[in-house]
């Protein structure tokens, strides 16, 4: 299958979850600036969010550079990565709701943790099925600490969610450009 088609319904579906995410934004109660802070936490997490969604975009479209034609496997593997993503607008707004909650910061790093995994099985089987032989991004060490830091936020989110809220934006900014030549996230 040409890799055109796969890459018009990830757009698509990446333009959905953003779409979600903006319209769960919620406004302050009153006119007063001073409310402004009632909702900053909401807006902080999205913005972080948009921040993530914007990197699987960039790293998809880097990873699928390298591809000419597509199979069955990268077909799924790209529709899990896509499920996990889709879940980003729900995990946005609960952690955003309740940002020193342990229970709703720790779900939104397993969300980003099983992104980032899905991520590497989608540079996998692009790998397997032959389709771009140097799609191996999955095994670089940035990727493996990225794997092992995500669930270090989680278990620290359930201890004190304000640590893995940190090593939430730590991961973002890790990467937000990433290195010539790296496609993962």
């Amino acid at each position: 299958m040409n890799k055109n088609r796969l890459e018009a319904f990830s757009d698509g579906v990446i333009a959905i979850i953003i779409t979600i995410m903006v319209l769960e934004l919620k406004p302050p109660h009153s006119a007063d600036l001073h409310h402004v802070a009632e909702v900053l936490p909401g807006w902080l997490r999205y913005a972080l969010s948009y921040v993530y969604v914007g990197i699987y975009w960039v790293n998809h479209h880097a990873l699928f550079e390298r591809v000419a034609r597509v199979d069955w496997r990268t077909l799924w593997a790209n529709l899990h990565l896509l499920f996990w993503m889709s879940l980003i607008p729900f995990v946005t707004a609960w952690a955003g709701e309740n940002p020193m909650a342990s229970g709703p910061v720790a779900l939104y790093g397993v969300v980003l943790l099983l992104c980032s995994i899905s991520f590497s099985v989608l540079a996998w089987s692009i790998d397997a099925g032959g389709a771009a032989p140097h799609a191996l991004s999955w095994r670089s060490a940035k990727s493996r600490l990225s794997i092992a830091l995500y669930a270090l936020a989680v278990l620290l989110s359930l201890v004190y969610a304000p640590l893995g809220a940190v090593i939430h934006v730590l991961l973002a900014v890790l990467w937000l450009v990433p290195a010539r030549g790296e496609a993962q996230a």
